[in-house]
């Protein structure tokens, strides 16, 4: 670090955590910000792989498998891991595309909708 101003500090060079913040979901995703297939906040996600098929995974990725090993929604991933929603929709996306999730789309023909799906759903958002 290299002082500034009498007391006052500042850092050079090192991003402030607000950049962090923007610089680190676009790092997560590749750039991308939306998953190749379409996926709805209320789309069940479940792990299909077991522990040895981690290690090859970016942290975040091993994280949604972790998390997902008891059925979550998209939602409740992106709450639980403290994760912006478009992020862990393209995760979860790349996820599947490789065959290590199993996402679990609500029915969309004419169906009541699942209650406890949705109580879980708002949980999880008023956990934000």
């Amino acid at each position: 670090m290299v002082p500034l101003f009498g007391s006052r500090l500042a850092t050079v060079g090192v991003p402030s955590e607000e950049q962090y913040s923007l610089v680190r979901p676009y790092a997560m995703t590749g750039g991308r910000t939306r998953s190749a297939t379409r996926i709805a906040i209320e789309a069940l996600v479940s792990t299909l792989a077991g522990p040895s098929a981690y290690s090859a995974l970016a942290p975040e990725q091993q994280r949604i498998l972790q998390l997902c090993e008891d059925v979550k929604s998209v939602a409740e991933a992106s709450a639980l891991l403290n994760m912006p929603l478009g992020v862990a929709r393209v995760l979860i996306a790349d996820l599947a595309a490789v065959g290590l999730v199993a996402i679990h789309e609500p029915s969309t023909q004419g169906e009541a909708p699942d209650v406890a799906l949705l109580q879980r759903v708002l949980e999880g958002l008023r956990r934000l």
